[in-house]
């Protein structure tokens, strides 16, 4: 089971990007992902695509399970 911590950011041409952080300490604190969401944004450090980071538009913790099988 493989748990992943999925900020989504607004950016400043009306799009979505996301940061994902693998194996995020539970449970979440969400006032801590808030005040973190808010330093990313203030350092401006990250961009994509879309532009620059300027808003916290959200966080969820995604829980995926994988199951493999050898095929021979």
């Amino acid at each position: 089971m493989a748990k992943t911590l999925e900020l989504m950011f607004g950016t400043e041409f009306g799009k979505t990007a996301r940061i994902a952080v693998e194996n995020p300490k539970e449970p979440v604190d969400e006032a801590a992902v808030k005040q973190s969401m808010e330093q990313i944004i203030a350092a401006d450090v990250f961009t994509s695509a879309s532009g620059r980071y300027v808003a916290a538009k959200g966080a969820r913790v995604i829980d995926r399970n994988v199951v493999e099988y050898e095929i021979v």
